[in-house]
């Protein structure tokens, strides 16, 4: 009984020889934890969505070699095509220079206000 106190004890406290079989089985056990318990259990580790400061301007790339830039709705007062067209230039030009606005879209929460735009441009 004793011998088992001693295993149970060497396992806890890390004092098996290195080689020896107990502490292979101690290596084991932690290898199969590592690469198995993210399979069964749900960390819930995805990563924190990105929301833009009221000023704040996030640049994303598009997958084609070009930048797509994401400016809160609050920077933007018009309301018209041509209007909004010239204030996110306002705010793009200073960060990436003299641009030509391709497209932009507007991003809408749940409720359907407008939170921010998406504008693709081109030097």
């Amino acid at each position: 009984m004793d011998k088992i106190w001693e295993t149970i004890r060497g396992f806890v406290w890390w004092t098996h020889e290195r080689g020896s079989v107990h502490y292979d089985v101690m290596v084991t056990v932690i290898l199969l934890f590592i690469f198995l318990a993210p399979l069964k259990i749900n960390f819930n580790d995805k990563p924190a969505q990105r929301v833009p400061h009221q000023s704040e301007v996030v640049v994303l790339p598009d997958g084609r070699g070009g930048f797509v830039y994401e400016i809160a709705a609050s920077a933007v007062g018009a309301r018209d095509d041509a209007g909004i067209r010239n204030e996110l230039l306002r705010v793009i030009e200073p960060i990436a220079g003299e641009v030509e606005l391709l497209r932009y879209e507007t991003v809408v929460d749940r409720r359907g206000r407008t939170t921010r735009y998406r504008a693709w441009v081109r030097r």
